[in-house]
């Protein structure tokens, strides 16, 4: 099989827009999260999120399109842009047909369906925009990205939670390993509205922190939820030799694994199969767990769910056997925006050769034997990268990139 290299990347996130403003934010442990600021949440049992704030659309997003997008749909337009620009790539010199997006959703349009839905209740049908029978829909995504973009190859929209992040990275290797040309692949999320934020209170899983500092805490002892978040990241996915033909301005990495499997029923009092995503990506690279250099943990933010991936990690790597890091700490967690976040915030350490810090946490829970990059990023020689993410539902997935 041909190698799937990186050869640009975007991202938006709530401590820095592009990977110019992101990556320093992210090797500082610059806080991302803050108090929802956007409405009253006074309230409400949790009050923090990492929102971004300094997003211009009229900037970003032609006329046309603002009344038609949901705020998610605008940040994956302008991080889409954003990528192509990165990567270089002259995409009207290839058959359209070869050139595809796959891209990760769980939340849908929420803000545009709030909207609506109040129109509908206290107006009637007649005041619902049309706009909102796509603007809503998961697959919105890659569809408005395909046709500003005109590209008319392979591609889809995978929605498993979390998980879906890195499920599109790995859909979208596979369709260039078939011999599609290019692939935008990734995931966006702006799931901070009222009903979207009540939507993630009622899964009893969100940090009820007093303040931004603690509020998400992994594998600190005193985890008790996590802090949503809204962004995510877009990569430029192209066959390797290709890419090289073509004369890319970077590569970025390869992605040389991709592992996914599913945990039973908790009913059923069986083991979580996370382990298995990890161990089938390591089997898909052909490599061992001593080839891989860093792992960018789940980091749940819940006692258990934190117990649960360090015992994998342990397992697999040995105890502290691979230094471990959560820098979505400082943005709160994403749903599938976060994981590619993740992926990108790995080749640009691939690329600098420095692991960024896990921050609030003060130390790894008693029991987790794991050697978690804490409060200071931590140069380091590196080579091959783990990502790893877990869906609310049972979905689990691993990835690996190699510099």
């Amino acid at each position: 099989m041909n190698d799937v290299v990186v050869t640009g990347l975007a991202v938006a996130a709530p401590n820095g827009l592009g990977a110019a403003n992101y990556w320093p934010a992210v090797l500082a442990g610059r806080l991302g999260i803050d108090r929802v600021s956007r409405y009253d949440v006074d309230g409400y049992p949790s009050r923090f999120a990492g929102e971004i704030l300094d997003f211009d659309v009229a900037a970003h997003i032609p006329g046309r399109l603002v009344p038609q997008t949901d705020p998610v749909t605008k940040l994956a337009i302008a991080v889409a842009d954003w990528a192509i620009a990165d990567a270089g790539v002259p995409l009207s010199d290839f058959d359209n047909g070869t050139l595809g997006v796959t891209t990760s959703n769980a939340s849908g349009g929420f803000d545009f369906t709030q909207r609506e839905v109040q129109k509908l209740w206290t107006l009637g049908p007649d005041h619902v925009s049309a706009y909102q029978c796509f603007a809503w829909f998961y697959a919105v995504n890659t569809g408005q990205i395909s046709i500003r973009n005109d590209l008319r190859g392979a591609g889809g929209s995978i929605v498993a939670d979390q998980a879906g992040g890195l499920d599109a990275i790995g859909h979208a290797r596979r369709l260039i390993r078939r011999g599609q040309r290019l692939s935008i692949a990734g995931g966006l999320e702006a799931p901070l509205n009222p009903y979207a934020f009540v939507s993630q209170i009622s899964l009893g899983r969100l940090s009820r922190a007093d303040t931004k500092e603690d509020a998400y805490l992994p594998f600190d002892q005193r985890a008790a939820g996590y802090v949503p978040g809204e962004g995510g990241a877009l990569l430029i996915l192209e066959d390797a030799e290709l890419a090289r033909e073509r004369g890319a301005a970077q590569i970025y990495g390869s992605i040389i694994g991709y592992g996914s499997s599913f945990d039973p029923h908790p009913d059923r009092g069986r083991a979580p199969n996370f382990g298995r995503a990890v161990r089938a990506a390591l089997a898909d690279a052909g490599i061992e767990p001593e080839e891989v250099d860093v792992v960018f943990a789940d980091a749940a933010g819940l006692p258990e769910l934190d117990a649960a991936e360090a015992a994998a990690i342990t397992e697999i790597f040995g105890p502290n056997g691979v230094a471990v890091t959560a820098p979505k700490s400082t943005i709160g967690r994403l749903i599938a925006g976060g994981p590619p976040l993740d992926v990108a915030t790995a080749l640009l350490a691939l690329r600098d050769q420095v692991i960024p810090p896990t921050v609030g946490t003060v130390a790894p829970a008693p029991g987790y034997d794991i050697d978690l990059v804490l409060r200071t990023a931590r140069p380091a020689p590196l080579r091959t990268a783990l990502i790893l993410a877990r869906g609310f539902g049972g979905f689990n997935s691993a990835l690996l990139v190699r510099r």
